[in-house]
């Protein structure tokens, strides 16, 4: 999806040992699975990306919502730090989602409800709950931990590597397993599919657009699909910029009930 997180050292070093392979077999799971999360969330050291979300039921009820998504990377060990500021529709305009993103542990997650001027924590065995009434969780906007699941490689075609995932704590998550397919050249995934215990695909993520952007191949419109349901969300970005500079304290406490203005408006 999605904007993406720093390279610390040692996914520098695995991205130069594989430059220039674009393209070329990989058979190491791990590695084609770090390479990916890199792509996806590591693009450049900050980042910033106007974004819509056009949200439809299963009962072909439609919503929108409109916000801004500020990342910066804050710790070689891949720390990050996210600001999410919400300007559509009305009544969840000035809601701000703030993460601290921690690498091997658990992330730190808020909420800020305008309406209720509450501060709202969310609990790290939430992260799996829809986020602002979409289809798109939590977990889907900063990532999942790559340590948090067991990778194999399950076929590799001419297009994408296939990987399938099992959680390590499975009693904590839904799903049984989820198949990603990674595109060979990019290393973006560009398509998630989780799954129940009997194989069922109930759950899908696609990657619909991929523009390059300040030299980083970055999806730009994402599908998540609730194949229970029948109802879907669809995230496009735009006016994505990667490198702008942002400073350490617009990520903190205060900006939740005072966003920072200044980085919120698009630079021509």
């Amino acid at each position: 999806m999605t904007i993406q997180r720093s390279i610390t050292l040692g996914l520098m070093l695995l991205a130069a040992l594989y430059a220039g392979a674009a393209g070329a077999q990989m058979e190491d799971a791990r590695a084609i699975v770090e390479r990916a999360n890199v792509a996806s969330y590591y693009a450049g050291d900050d980042g910033r990306s106007a974004a819509r979300m056009l949200i439809e039921d299963g009962n072909g009820n439609r919503q929108q919502r409109q916000f801004t998504l500020l990342r910066k990377d804050v710790s070689d060990g891949g720390d990050q730090r996210y600001l999410v500021v919400f300007s559509r529709p009305a009544d969840i305009r000035g809601t701000v989602f703030r993460v601290e993103k921690h690498v091997g542990a658990d992330d730190d997650r808020w909420l800020y409800l305008p309406a209720l001027d509450l501060v709202k924590r969310i609990a790290a065995g939430d992260k799996r709950t829809s986020f602002v009434g979409s289809h798109f969780f939590y977990e889907d906007i900063s990532g999942r931990g790559l340590d948090e699941d067991n990778h194999r490689l399950v076929e590799t075609t001419d297009a994408h590597y296939i990987i399938e995932s099992t959680p390590k704590a499975p009693d904590e998550v839904a799903f049984a397993r989820y198949r990603t397919w990674i595109d060979r050249e990019s290393f973006l995934p560009m398509k998630t599919e989780y799954q129940r215990e009997s194989g069922e695909v109930y759950r899908r993520m696609e990657v619909t657009r991929v523009e390059t952007i300040d030299g980083y191949p970055t999806g730009t419109e994402v599908r998540m699909s609730d194949l229970d349901s029948g109802g879907y969300t669809i995230t496009q970005f735009r006016f994505s910029q990667y490198d702008v500079g942002l400073p350490d304290d617009i990520f903190s406490e205060r900006s939740l009930r005072n966003p920072p203005r200044r980085w919120l408006r698009r630079s021509e």
